[in-house]
C-alpha cells in the first residue's frame, strides 16, 4: 500500500520545495506540479509533489491520519 501525504510548502528553490508535515520538514520535487507557491498544500508521494490540494481538505486528512496512527 502506498500513502500520499498532504504537506505544506514552506520554501521553494527551483524545482525543489521544503515541505512541512506536523513540524517535520523534508525536500520534495516539484517537477510534476505547476504554479505552486509557498503556503500551498500538495500531496507528496515518493518524494514528489503530485498535485495541489485545498487547505481544508489537507488539514482534515492530516487530522484523520493522526487519529488512525495514534
Amino acid at each position: 500500500m502506498c500513502l500520499a501525504i498532504p504537506s505544506k510548502i514552506v520554501a521553494i528553490d527551483g524545482d525543489t520545495a521544503v515541505i512541512d508535515v506536523d513540524g517535520v520538514r523534508r525536500k520534495a520535487g516539484l517537477m510534476l506540479v505547476e504554479d505552486v507557491c509557498v503556503g500551498d498544500y500538495v500531496i507528496v508521494h515518493a518524494g514528489y509533489a503530485i498535485s495541489r490540494i485545498d487547505e481544508d481538505a489537507a488539514l482534515e486528512t492530516l487530522d484523520l491520519m493522526k487519529q488512525v496512527f495514534t
